[in-house]
């Protein structure tokens, strides 16, 4: 194995492009629904109303999550302005920092190749690096539960010195306090259990005694407290929400129709992991086997992965990106079996590699058949180049590290690592012609052109997550109350529940010359139509219909 990650030349070298293509992903798409057009306008909202400690989601109470991703989105856009690369900036930076963590506690707990390959396959994992550029919770979490891991490793290694155990346990506490702002209580309940487990399973029962409890936990109380009586003060009605149905009653039932199979996050991992597929389970069982005396790191990393994937898979709610935070351990575990496996392993991953590509390259073809409609046809024809691009890329990289592993491993390792990173990106920056139909972009300006700070906007039976960012403006809800049912139920004056009414209103205005305009879906456009209720269109696709009740062109 050739000794790369000696080279601080080609160390800085790569950071310094990875970085540069890292940025530039942060604004080179539209934010798509829902996630990202909900947590901008959130954090849009809160500069908007200057309430830094009620949530609001167009204009109405929402209590789902914390708030800590909404207050580095809002300060980024005081300090920025508003766009695409500073509503990322955030998840771009958590991504990133996961990157560094994995990196200086790999090089610490186990040795300095350790940590560089850590850092390579963490930043080249497709479900890490493509969340890293998306405007979701998750990464912040995630992002902050790798704080907490990493610190626990490196204060909790055999050679840290007493000062250095409690700096680092300090750091720990700060990671798990930040992830309950980020996320709620599974940013202390998930790193609790896994240190139970680990206790349990390795038997190591005195690093309860080297937790730095005391401090740390009024450290922990420090920074998560005093948000939660703030808001609780102000809304009464905050702690059952958050705490009996978003925590418990999320976890044990579809309250939030996000069911799944036990086998749900199974294809999202082997998919999140390439181009390090080939290597997983191995790394895996790697972790079984930790000898160490005294604490044990890869260990703790195999519980941290398993555990976790475990808690998610038996919840009653799931979402791809609900696993991300074993990312980075698993990162680690890989990074420490690639250390001792032979080359042979290296040929293996990236032969997986070079198979999923030569499979993607064939099936290019049929991408454009996936639209359902012949508006989207071409989108999806576009979406086709940039995965045949990706699958060229992969499987050329994967060649090139399967003739190099046997000479120079470690350039192998990092050959594919590049490969997986670029082939993603490309993936990543091929769906921003969907992203920009899912989120409805391309109707902005004939919105704009119809407004006035007096127009209302209604949304008829359905919420559209990114529009309200783009305008800056907040929309009326008809009908479909949609993730925000709780808030209107404090704040019902906010909304129209009946369809009806709406209509009442709507004619009204058009009779009194209040212009008004409202976002339909197509069946409520088709009903309007034989209701004879006035309307003059303004914008059309699959998903919706933009009206006013101005009838004047």
């Amino acid at each position: 194995m050739n000794n790369l990650h000696k080279s601080k030349a080609l160390v800085w070298g790569l950071l310094l492009a990875f970085c540069i293509v890292w940025f530039y992903g942060l604004g080179a798409r539209t934010l798509v629904p829902t996630d990202e057009g909900r947590y901008a306008e959130m954090a849009r909202e809160m500069i908007t109303t200057n309430d830094w400690i009620t949530p609001r989601l167009n204009g109405i109470k929402y209590f789902e999550k914390p708030p800590l991703q909404n207050w580095m989105n809002a300060l980024t856009f005081e300090l920025f302005g508003l766009g695409e690369w500073q509503a990322r900036l955030w998840t771009g930076l958590n991504g990133l920092l996961g990157i560094v963590l994995v990196a200086h506690a790999g090089r610490r707990v186990f040795n300095e190749r350790v940590g560089f390959t850590a850092a390579v396959v963490l930043a080249s994992s497709f479900l890490w690096a493509a969340l890293s550029h998306v405007n979701t919770l998750d990464m912040g979490l995630s992002g902050m539960m790798t704080l907490a891991l990493c610190a626990l490793l490196l204060g909790q290694r055999n050679d840290a010195s007493a000062r250095e155990r409690r700096n680092w346990m300090l750091v720990c506490w700060v990671g798990m306090a930040l992830a309950v702002l980020s996320k709620g209580l599974v940013g202390i309940v998930l790193p609790g259990a896994v240190l139970v487990l680990y206790t349990l399973l390795s038997r190591d029962w005195a690093i309860w005694k080297r937790l730095h409890s005391g401090f740390g936990l009024l450290i922990f109380f420090l920074i998560t407290t005093p948000w939660f009586v703030m808001v609780s003060l102000k809304n009464p009605e905050f702690p059952y929400f958050f705490f009996i149905h978003e925590h418990l009653q999320r976890f044990t039932s579809n309250v939030h129709n996000r069911a799944g199979p036990w086998y749900y996050f199974i294809p999202i991992l082997l998919l999140g992991i390439v181009p390090w597929l080939g290597v997983l389970a191995q790394s895996l069982w790697e972790g079984r086997h930790d000898t160490t005396s005294g604490f044990q790191p890869k260990k703790m990393l195999l519980v941290w992965s398993v555990f976790i994937f475990f808690f998610f898979s038996i919840s009653g709610s799931k979402l791809p990106s609900y696993i991300l935070p074993i990312f980075p351990a698993l990162a680690l575990l890989i990074a420490c079996y690639l250390e001792k496996a032979s080359y042979k392993a290296v040929v293996f991953a990236a032969g997986l590699l070079a198979l999923f590509s030569a499979v993607g390259l064939i099936f290019v073809p049929r991408i454009p058949m996936l639209g359902a409609k012949a508006y989207e046809l071409p989108l999806y024809q576009s979406y086709a180049y940039w995965i045949g691009a990706a699958a060229i890329v992969g499987l050329s990289g994967s060649l090139v590290s399967i003739w190099l592993a046997r000479r120079q491993k470690e350039s192998a390792i990092v050959i594919l690592a590049v490969t997986g990173f670029i082939g993603g990106q490309l993936l990543m920056l091929g769906h921003e012609p969907l992203g920009r139909y899912a989120a409805g972009i391309l109707h902005v300006p004939a919105i704009q052109a119809e407004l006035t700070p007096q127009t209302p906007i209604y949304a008829v039976g359905q919420y559209e997550q990114a529009l309200p960012f783009y305008l800056r403006r907040t929309l009326i809800l008809v009908e479909h109350a949609d993730e925000m049912e709780f808030g209107l139920q404090q704040e019902p004056q906010l909304w129209l529940p009946k369809r009806d009414d709406f209509i009442a209103k709507w004619t009204a205005g058009q009779v009194s010359g209040s212009k008004a305009i409202a976002i339909l879906s197509p069946g409520i456009y088709a009903d309007f139509q034989k209701r004879g209720v006035p309307m003059r269109v303004i914008g059309q696709d699959p998903r919706r219909v933009i009206v006013t009740n101005d009838l004047k062109k």
